[in-house]
C-alpha cells in the first residue's frame, strides 16, 4: 500500500515578518502540508523562520529542507531541534544533509572537507542528535518523542545513513556537477533515479517501517504549452532535447490533469509519495494538489 500524497513547499526568500505570514498563511490554503526552510546563506535562518510560520498557520508540519550539516555543532543544533519543536507545538520535521556548496562554507570560513568526511560529519550528527534527543535527562524537552528525520542524498554512503536512521528518504534528482565550487547541479535520468531508489530499497530492506519517499520537484509549470515553459531549462542544460528534459522526475509540466497522473504515475515507479516544490512554483502546483488531495 503506497504512502498517501503529502505535499511541501520550500520557501527561499526573506521578508519582513507580517509579509512572511502572509506568505506561510497561503501555503496552508493552497493546500500544502509542510511549509519548509532550506539552509543557504543569503536566504531565512531556519529555525526563527520555522517558529514565524507556526505562529501564522495551524496544520501544516513545518521542516528544514535541508540543514547543511557543517554549519552546525550537533549539541547546539540539539538544543535548536528542541527548543523549535516546542514552539511549533510538535510540528517539527528535521531535514538533513551534508551540504555541497563550498563557496558558501568558503564565505562563512568553515571547512568543506572531503565527500567523505562531509559524510562523517553527518553522520556524527545523526547519532549525536538521537542521543541526546532521546535522553530523558536533555533539557530543553521537543514536544515530540520523536522528531520526523529526513536525510537528502543520492550517494551510496547516503543512501545506508538514511535506510538505517531517516523516517523520510529525500532525492532531489540532481547530482554535483565535478569540480563545481557554487553548487552547480546536473539532472539525473529517470534510469539513474530507478537505479538509485533501487540501491535504497536494497539497503532499507530490513526495516520494520518504510520510510516516507521523498522527491523536490526543480520545475512546475501549469500550461498547455509544455515545451515552451521547458526552454529556461534547456538554455541551463543543453546536453537535453526537449523530449529529455519533459521526462525528467523533477520537472512537471502540462494541464492539471495530466500533472497529477504523473505524479501517479512517479509514486508507482519510485515510491515517492512526499512532493516539494521551490517557493516560485507554489501558485502553479496547487491545481496539483487539488486534484491530488486524498489520494
Amino acid at each position: 500500500m503506497p504512502h498517501p500524497f503529502r505535499f511541501g513547499v520550500n520557501l527561499l526568500t526573506s521578508a519582513p515578518a507580517a509579509e512572511w505570514r502572509a506568505k506561510c498563511r497561503r501555503a496552508e490554503e493552497l493546500g500544502y502540508d509542510v511549509i519548509l526552510v532550506p539552509d543557504h546563506l543569503g536566504m531565512p535562518a531556519p529555525f526563527p523562520a520555522l517558529v514565524a510560520a507556526a505562529e501564522a498557520t495551524e496544520r501544516p508540519r513545518l521542516g528544514t529542507f535541508v540543514l547543511n550539516a557543517g554549519f552546525w555543532n550537533p549539541a547546539l543544533l540539539a538544543r535548536e531541534v528542541a527548543t523549535t519543536d516546542a514552539l511549533t507545538g510538535g510540528r517539527l520535521e528535521l531535514g538533513l544533509g551534508t551540504g555541497y556548496v563550498q563557496a558558501e562554507h568558503d564565505a562563512a570560513g568553515l571547512p568543506f572537507g572531503s565527500p567523505r568526511e562531509r559524510v562523517d560529519h553527518l553522520r556524527h550528527t545523526v547519532a549525536e542528535l538521537d542521543r541526546l534527543l532521546g535522553s530523558a535527562e536533555f533539557e530543553p524537552r521537543p514536544v515530540q518523542s520523536r522528531v520526523p528525520l529526513l536525510v537528502g542524498g543520492n550517494g551510496d554512503r547516503m543512501l545506508r545513513l538514511t535506510a538505517e536512521h531517516a523516517d523520510i528518504a529525500g532525492f532531489t534528482g540532481v547530482t554535483l556537477v565535478p569540480g563545481t565550487t557554487t553548487g552547480q547541479l546536473r539532472p539525473i535520468t529517470p534510469e539513474e533515479l530507478d537505479e538509485r531508489v533501487g540501491r535504497y530499497r536494497e539497503l532499507a530492506s530490513g526495516r520494520e517501517v518504510p520510510a516516507e519517499l521523498n522527491l523536490l520537484l526543480q520545475l512546475v509549470a501549469v500550461t498547455d504549452d509544455p515545451e515552451s515553459a521547458i526552454k529556461p531549462l534547456l538554455d541551463r542544460q543543453p546536453q537535453l532535447t526537449a523530449g529529455q528534459a519533459l521526462a525528467l522526475p523533477i520537472v512537471l509540466a502540462g494541464p492539471p490533469a495530466q500533472l497529477a497522473e504523473q505524479l501517479r504515475e512517479r509514486r508507482g515507479r519510485y515510491g515517492f509519495s512526499y512532493l516539494t516544490v521551490l517557493e516560485p512554483y507554489m501558485e502553479a502546483f496547487a491545481p496539483v494538489i487539488a486534484e491530488l488531495r486524498g489520494e
